[in-house]
Parts: C-alpha cells; sequence; structure tokens
C-alpha cells in the first residue's frame, strides 16, 4: 500500500461535460460522446491511480439528464447495462472499488440488480475507490438525508444533531468530501454537484470537452492544485 503523495488530493469530483458537443463537432451521433466519455472515464482512473488520488467521483447522469431525448436515455441505459454486465472482470483486475450514488429507485430493476452486485463484488477492494453519481441531484439528496432522520430520530435529536452526524444520512455517508472537482466543457457552475460536500472544494474549470481530456491537462491541474493554500476557514 503506497503513502498518499504529498500535496495530491484524495478525493478529486469530475463533472464530465462535453460528450454531445464533442460528438457533433465530428459529425457522429450523440451516444458516440457517451461511449467516448466512458472510455475517457477509465483513463482518468489509471492516471488518478498513478498520481496518488484514492477517490473518483464521476457526475455520470444528473437527476435533470432524465428529461433528455428517450433514444438518448435509452443509450445512457444501454451503455450502463453494458458496464455492470461486462466490465465486471476488468473492474476487478484493477481492484477498483465501485460505489453508485443517486436516486436508484428510478432505474430499472434489472440495473439495480447489478449495482447491487458490482458494488458486492468490489467492495473488498480498499486502496482505490470510484463512485458513480448517477440519478444524482445534490437538492435531492439533502432532502432524502433529512426525511430520513425525521423517520429515525425524535425532536430532542435533531435539535443537537451535528453537521458530521447528519452527512451519515447523505448517500456519500462513507466517501470523503472532494478536495478538488474539475469541470470540463467550458462551464463555470456545480450544476446540483455535490453541493453539501464540495463547500471547501478547490475548483478547476476547462474549456476542454470531456472526451479529448488529456493526462497532461489532468497531471497540470493536480500540480497547480498542489500550490493552493487550503485553509478551510482558518
Amino acid at each position: 500500500m503506497h503513502k498518499q503523495k504529498k500535496n495530491i488530493p484524495e478525493c478529486v469530483g469530475i463533472i464530465m461535460d462535453g460528450n454531445r458537443r464533442w460528438a457533433r463537432k465530428r459529425g457522429l451521433p450523440v451516444h458516440e460522446g457517451h461511449r467516448a466519455g466512458y472510455k475517457k472515464l477509465k483513463e482518468l482512473l489509471t492516471w488518478a491511480r498513478e498520481a496518488g488520488v484514492k477517490t473518483v467521483v464521476a457526475y455520470a447522469f444528473s437527476t435533470e439528464n432524465w428529461n433528455r431525448s428517450k433514444l438518448e436515455v435509452g443509450f445512457l441505459m444501454k451503455l450502463l447495462r453494458n458496464i455492470l454486465a461486462d466490465e465486471i472482470a476488468d473492474i476487478k483486475k484493477e481492484r477498483v472499488r465501485v460505489r453508485f450514488i443517486g436516486d436508484l429507485d428510478k432505474f430499472p430493476k434489472d440495473i439495480q440488480e447489478g449495482i447491487r452486485t458490482l458494488e458486492e463484488e468490489t467492495g473488498v477492494y480498499k486502496e482505490n475507490t470510484l463512485v458513480l453519481a448517477i440519478s444524482y441531484g445534490g437538492r435531492a439528496e439533502i432532502v432524502s438525508a433529512v426525511k430520513k432522520i425525521a423517520q429515525e430520530k425524535t425532536k430532542e435529536e435533531i435539535g443537537k444533531m451535528t453537521e458530521k452526524e447528519f452527512s451519515k444520512y447523505l448517500w456519500t455517508k462513507d466517501i470523503p468530501d472532494p478536495d478538488l472537482i474539475v469541470r470540463t466543457g467550458g462551464e463555470k457552475r456545480l450544476s446540483n454537484f455535490l453541493p453539501w460536500q464540495s463547500v471547501y472544494s478547490e475548483f478547476y474549470f476547462t474549456p476542454t470537452l470531456w472526451p479529448a481530456f488529456s493526462r497532461r491537462e489532468f497531471d497540470k491541474i493536480l500540480a497547480e492544485f498542489a500550490t493552493r493554500e487550503r485553509r478551510k476557514g482558518v
């Protein structure tokens, strides 16, 4: 087990934006952009592991993405099914723990079962973790936590609740807060990604479309992160 390298983020969040624009610029169907985006995510996991990053949280499918065309959503479901069916061996070979966060009840039953299987079969790995945020919305996550707390806690217990205890009711309860969040595609906003967990995150926005994101740029981002002073309000 290697030691965490100096000034390397333990957890990196990735807002993978630009798949559709990347495809359109090349005269390709939108789904080819999503396919290329997944391939890029696999590459990023290798870069992150070799750099010493322990956890990657990838924003793959937001709650708002359900409103896209039936054709596009259908392809994304097909891609997810293929990952769950065909990628387990490769993921286990890389010894990566996979976690899913989001409103998973919205997915068809076979996908929900595949998610549980993948989480169980990779749960033994502790060194590196990939967290896939699918059907994810930060506000929905907070509302879900509040509902759970209201069901399980008395009024007096709620009155004494700390931020640390509240965090245990979030979908990310056993996942570290991101030290760094990178968004590709040129937009400069979080788009409902980890609003609670990102309060002390460092941010990096790049115009590079996600499928065109390179290791050189990733390494450059990590190098810049290492120069930032993180006081967290102190």
